[in-house]
């Protein structure tokens, strides 16, 4: 197998763990803003079950939310979920969303209280006062750690092998199986760097960006 045929294949591969990477984004970010929410509210009984929801998805491996989101509707109620990405997208945005929505919270609660009371004596209401007032903040705030965790994203991605979803590293690891060379599964590595690198020039000018806000 030549050296640009394992490119062609890999990059197929790649365009799988694109799509999980790019879909995990689209459908977490805003959900976990949804169960950030939730866990921020008032109302006792859907603060602790949306906290209680959190602490299990973080609590358990991504690996094996996949395996539950997979098998357990066939096992459990006898209707097989056949299409293998949409499982792994449906576990990958709800793991992601959870640990975003705690993002979110450190960065809402991070915002001294003052900025609001002074929004309130100068007649804002609550939404102007969180779109014009705290809303930059906390997006400068939860950069970092927003950053470091969909860079995490992009590595996890490989995980989605595990129900024989043909991402990269499994594309690698068909190579190895078939053809016997070893090589091409470290030489996904480059593929996986170059991803992690164009997103950290990104957040970098993003944190430049940003930077006005100070602290």
């Amino acid at each position: 197998m030549s050296f640009w045929e394992v490119n062609r294949q890999l990059l197929d591969g790649f365009g799988d763990t694109c799509l999980l990477f790019f879909a995990t984004l689209v459908f977490s970010l805003p959900l976990g803003l949804v169960v950030c929410f939730g866990s921020m509210s008032r109302f006792a009984p859907l603060r602790w079950l949306t906290r209680t929801f959190v602490w299990i998805i973080r609590g358990t491996p991504l690996m094996l939310q996949v395996i539950i989101v997979f098998y357990v509707p066939g096992l459990a109620f006898g209707i097989p979920l056949d299409a293998r990405m949409p499982a792994v997208i449906v576990a990958f945005v709800i793991n992601y969303a959870a640990y975003f929505s705690e993002i979110y919270r450190g960065g809402i609660q991070s915002i001294p209280k003052g900025q609001k009371e002074a929004g309130q004596v100068l007649g804002m209401t609550d939404s102007q006062i969180f779109f014009k007032v705290t809303l930059l903040q906390v997006v400068k705030r939860v950069l970092a750690p927003m950053s470091n965790e969909i860079i995490t994203l992009v590595k996890d991605t490989s995980l989605a092998r595990v129900i024989a979803v043909v991402e990269l590293t499994k594309s690698a690891q068909d190579i190895v199986a078939q053809w016997g060379l070893l090589w091409p599964l470290f030489y996904t590595g480059v593929f996986y760097l170059a991803f992690c690198g164009i997103l950290t020039l990104l957040f970098g000018a993003a944190e430049k960006k940003l930077a006005y806000f100070g602290g």
